[in-house]
């Protein structure tokens, strides 16, 4: 594979980087408000003792989205943004978020193996000097 059709699959990968990480920021900002919701309907129809143990839990739950779009979400945008303006940091890093992705099945799973493919062609083409 020459260098031009690699630069193109790692513009492709940046995007669905991109897109993938928008995707997951409005899915997690898009279950907080449901949680939010039904958390809110339960309090208000709780016993009392009831109300302590919800209110635990929905301390507890409503920081998880946050921490998924910290976690996964943002370092994937970035990830992306770097791939389409091609910094040189980006394919190292692209690579990891591609082998964290692997765990996110099935479309996670999917970007997974096409960055480790694109990356170890990267590393083909490098290493016979073309």
């Amino acid at each position: 594979m020459d260098s031009i059709k690699l630069d193109g699959h790692k513009k492709v990968l940046g995007i669905l980087y991109v897109i993938s990480a928008v995707l997951t920021i409005t899915g997690m900002l898009l279950l907080k408000a449901i949680l939010s919701m039904v958390f809110s309907i339960a309090l208000d129809k709780a016993d009392p003792d009831d109300r302590v143990i919800i209110d635990m839990v929905l301390s507890l739950v409503q920081f998880l989205p946050y921490l998924i779009i910290i976690f996964i979400s943002v370092p994937t945008l970035i990830a992306g943004i770097g791939l389409l303006t091609r910094q040189a940091w980006a394919p190292l890093f692209a690579l990891i978020m591609g082998c964290l992705k692997l765990f996110s099945f099935p479309i996670g799973t999917a970007i997974g193996i096409y960055a480790i493919w694109v990356y170890s062609e990267d590393h083909k083409l490098n290493a016979s000097g073309k």
